[in-house]
């Protein structure tokens, strides 16, 4: 699990597949509203509260973005209260809940001869899109619009050369160099034959 602080009232967890099979949770459980995952909500909420300082009371505005084989991103918005506001100490929260499914994937590399190998294998597969980032001396392939019916295969064959981000396609976006636009796979395998 990965917490960053957006704004003042704003926190962004990650949590992994693996995060979420530790705790004996699927995505599945965030539909059925369980107890399991509520636990797991407050427990991530204290762990923000205890990282960031703040204090966590009264209403929040979840949303969660899906990623497939990433894991989640969940967005909590803290409700700015007013001075003459009367804050809850007893501890209830009330949760307002959003789930989107998110059709983008991004993987790092540590090197560009990875992606290139990468590019090579994919186009084999018919896949020729995809947008190309450095940040850190890393980089970053994002992969959208898949078809759902491809994605298994294509980051199983992805995983092969790198690794599942948890930076987000913002960050990197805002603090890295765009190196692809567009058609990334397309390109390199026709300048790297």
């Amino acid at each position: 699990m990965r917490l960053e602080r957006l704004t003042y009232n704003k926190i962004k967890i990650f949590l992994t597949t693996d995060d979420l099979s530790e705790r004996g949770l699927t995505k599945d459980d965030i539909w059925k509203d369980s107890l399991k995952w509520h636990q797991l909500f407050h427990e991530m909420l204290e762990e923000a509260s205890e990282e960031f300082g703040v204090e966590i009371q009264g209403s929040v505005a979840v949303e969660i973005f899906s990623m497939h084989t990433q894991g989640m991103i969940m967005i909590v918005t803290m409700e700015e209260q007013g001075e003459e506001e009367e804050t809850f100490s007893d501890g209830f929260i009330d949760m307002q809940v959003t789930v989107d499914e998110k059709e983008e994937i991004v993987f790092q590399f540590d090197d560009i001869e990875e992606v290139i190998q990468l590019s090579k294998r994919l186009n084999s597969f018919h896949f020729t899109g995809g947008s190309l980032y450095e940040m850190n001396n890393m980089y970053y392939l994002l992969i959208t619009e898949v078809p759902t019916r491809k994605v298994n295969t294509l980051t199983a064959i992805i995983s092969e050369y790198g690794a599942i981000s948890i930076e987000s396609i913002h960050r990197i976006e805002e603090y890295g160099n765009r190196i692809l636009n567009q058609d990334a796979v397309k390109t390199l395998v026709h300048y790297f034959k």
